[in-house]
């Protein structure tokens, strides 16, 4: 997948397209968290990113034998991922559940490199996650001691967050071995990931999904395309760009969710939840940004 980008080119333009696509992964969220039948929104986007999948498939070779257990092993994570962000949302606010989601993964990707993948932490790097296990701390207490009611809802982002670093992980040793490269690989995977949740959404209600699609369906389409898009710009940038910078840069998605909380879902905007954010992001940056 690539993009052609004027008059802006090159390394110039690379935050402002990291910035619009960390701008355009938080609204297609909040498109997902604002609608009153989520799994029918999350149907849809599959469909699309599917149905762009199996274009750009089209174009690519099959990845090697080798990379199929990864593809297997990642598409399963996927689904698992948008079935636990699915609960998230439905259970709690989009400004409180989606950081903690999104600042969860890069804090366990960082402690599984350096447990499991024998690659010790940098000062720089054991600072940024420190920071960042405060600032998720700050989140899920924003609101005082969460009581019983809430903690379905924050174990719901948790989880999202460790699905996101587990394939992630799964990612980046599948892509290597693949012969197709990053934009074959994630068009394969699109393509095994995407059907499952419209089948098990058919398999759960039936004929009347049909029904239910249509009151979402500008809705669904719109965030399958955005999210599409936000992807791309980002494979853009790290091609003109440092990775580093492009990961760090990303994650302003963050406070572009927690604004986009306060002025369509008038969730509370408090102090504590501002700092709590703010070191997520800052976290991840230091952390990102000392990555080798």
């Amino acid at each position: 997948m690539s993009l052609a980008l004027s008059p802006l080119t090159g390394a110039a333009a690379v935050p402002v397209v990291v910035l619009a696509a960390a701008l355009l992964h938080a609204v297609w969220n909040a498109l997902a968290h604002g609608a009153e039948d989520r799994l029918a929104v999350f149907v849809l986007m599959n469909l699309a990113t599917t149905g762009c999948a199996a274009v750009v498939a089209c174009f690519t070779p099959l990845p090697d034998a080798r990379a199929w257990p990864f593809l297997a092993a990642s598409a399963a994570l996927q689904v698992a991922y948008q079935a636990l962000l699915l609960q998230a949302y439905r259970l709690g606010d989009f400004g409180q559940m989606y950081p903690i989601a999104r600042g969860t993964s890069p804090l366990l990707v960082a402690l599984v490199s350096a447990t499991a993948l024998g690659r010790p932490l940098s000062a720089a790097e054991t600072l940024g996650v420190l920071v960042i296990s405060l600032g998720l701390l700050g989140l899920a207490l924003a609101d005082g001691l969460p009581g019983r009611a809430q903690l379905p809802a924050l174990a719901a982002a948790l989880g999202t967050g460790v699905m996101i670093a587990s394939y992630t992980l799964v990612d980046g040793s599948g892509v290597r071995q693949s012969s197709t490269g990053v934009t074959g690989y994630v068009a394969w995977l699109f393509l095994c990931q995407g059907p499952v949740l419209p089948l098990v959404a058919w398999a759960l209600r039936g004929r009347s999904l049909t029904a239910r699609l249509r009151p979402v369906l500008g809705r669904g389409l719109m965030g399958g395309v955005l999210s599409l898009l936000a992807y791309g710009l980002v494979v853009w940038a790290q091609d003109h760009g440092s990775l580093a910078t492009v990961a760090a840069l990303r994650e302003t998605s963050i406070v572009f969710a927690a604004l986009i909380g306060l002025v369509m879902f008038r969730e509370p905007f408090g102090r504590r939840r501002i700092t709590a954010g703010a070191l997520v992001v800052t976290g991840i940056a230091v952390l990102e940004l000392t990555h080798p």
